[in-house]
């Protein structure tokens, strides 16, 4: 639905000329989008130390999680390990980490979130939106 503002009036012999400036209505965001917005403070909050700004990680010892191969197939290994930590050996774009990433304490609803920044950010793009239903079904 679009509003109209007055501009301005002109007579024009007898004829009035009136100019109106559409303003349209603002969109509201997707739930796709202010979950990644939540997750994007999440993420600068708890995970920008280790995996950086960037997303590129240190190179050594903490993973990339931009263009990451293991993001992209393994979401639920990948959700597993924002909700209950990770350690062990990963191999990530054909390189190994085996470093201890605690858990950071979160609600399935903050999992979804930082999952659906992290997974739609940099050089990521996922259609499929994390859910917090999703993020609950996963168990130790």
């Amino acid at each position: 639905m679009s509003s109209y503002y007055f501009s301005n009036s002109t007579t024009i012999t007898s004829n009035t000329k009136t100019n109106y400036i559409a303003i349209t209505e603002p969109q509201q965001p997707t739930p796709l989008q202010k979950s990644i917005a939540n997750g994007k403070e999440l993420y600068t909050e708890l995970c920008i130390q280790c995996h950086m700004a960037n997303g590129k990680g240190n190179g050594t010892t903490f993973p990339p999680l931009d263009g990451s191969d293991w993001l992209k197939k393994k979401r639920t290994e990948s959700i597993h390990a924002v909700k209950y930590g990770q350690k062990g050996e990963i191999v990530v774009n054909g390189k190994k980490f085996n470093n201890m990433m605690p858990s950071p304490g979160l609600s399935n609803e903050e999992i979804a979130d930082v999952m659906n920044y992290v997974m739609n950010s940099w050089s990521n793009k996922t259609k499929k939106m994390v859910t917090a239903k999703e993020v609950a079904a996963i168990k130790p």
